[in-house]
């Protein structure tokens, strides 16, 4: 099966979609009047092109053993991965609502025994990219043409189990991994770099024998260039690409927020969040 956008006729482009994606993470933060909002805002591109351009998948089929797999190793960044799966009909959209309450699929970290279309629980950072290695690993030995995405965060890059596992996957020359790190530059206690320099980032992964692309994370045009050639790229090796991204983007007024890991948005604040981010549709 091709990427899920080259069977629609007609569908909504890459920039609309990230759009209804920030959209919804922006009411389910609404619902329970917090969550890491400027992560889903600045990922959605990212997720975006993940969902519309470059993953196999069948909606109505979450476990479907043919589909690419989707790791999401920032469970903090659930909100986001939710409203890109209610974006791609995996979730239907009248449980946005529920987000973050008791007995709903949607708790507020990501947790795959709750979750269709979460691949594993994140609670725990660091952990995500050895999954990642495992299942593609795995997924070798069945010979299955199908890749391993993981999405990370640069805060993940402060982790020694990242690099055990970069170092792995290097070693076993896994073509079927494709790792997304979004360097967004903000962490809980403060910058990333000013908790732990991880730069120069291109360079580090190069020597752990990875093929590397950065780009801006938000630029949509050099994301799909990107995902396209980790896709067919032929050497045997795994690919990483360094996502550059803008935390809140798409409403000016959070973007200019400082602390912005957890941001914090007023009641009155979501709707005008909301009318902000209609209002540069398309912009």
């Amino acid at each position: 099966m091709e990427a899920r956008t080259t069977l629609l006729a007609n569908a909504p482009a890459l920039e609309e979609r990230a759009w209804r994606i920030r959209r919804n993470a922006l009411r389910m933060g609404q619902v329970q009047g917090q969550g890491y909002i400027a992560q889903a805002l600045g990922v959605a591109d990212v997720l975006a092109v993940s969902y519309f351009h470059a993953l196999s998948y069948r909606p109505e089929e979450p476990d479907w053993e043919g589909r690419d797999r989707f790791l999401l190793s920032i469970g903090h960044y659930a909100i986001a991965l939710y409203a890109a799966l209610i974006e791609a009909g995996i979730i239907p959209p009248d449980e946005l609502e529920s987000y973050g309450t008791d007995d709903s699929r949607l708790p507020m970290s990501g947790m795959a025994s709750y979750t269709p279309g979460m691949e594993i629980s994140g609670g725990s950072l660091g952990i995500g990219l050895g999954i990642a290695v495992g299942i593609g690993l795995g997924l070798k030995r069945k010979s299955s043409d199908r890749f391993v995405y993981n999405l990370m965060s640069d805060g993940e890059l402060d982790e020694g189990p990242t690099w055990e596992a970069a170092m792995s996957a290097g070693h076993w020359r896994l073509d079927n991994l494709i790792c997304i790190v979004d360097v967004n530059r903000m962490q809980a206690d403060g910058v990333s770099t000013g908790v732990l320099n991880f730069e120069p980032l291109p360079a580090k992964w190069e020597a752990f024998g990875w093929h590397v692309q950065r780009v801006d994370g938000n630029d949509m045009g050099a994301l799909v260039q990107a995902f396209d050639t980790a896709r067919a790229l032929t050497e045997p090796k795994p690919r990483v690409i360094i996502c550059d991204t803008r935390m809140a983007k798409g409403v000016p007024f959070l973007e200019a927020r400082e602390k912005s890991h957890f941001l914090r948005v007023e009641p009155h604040e979501w709707d005008l969040a909301i009318e902000a981010l209609d209002a540069g549709r398309g912009a």
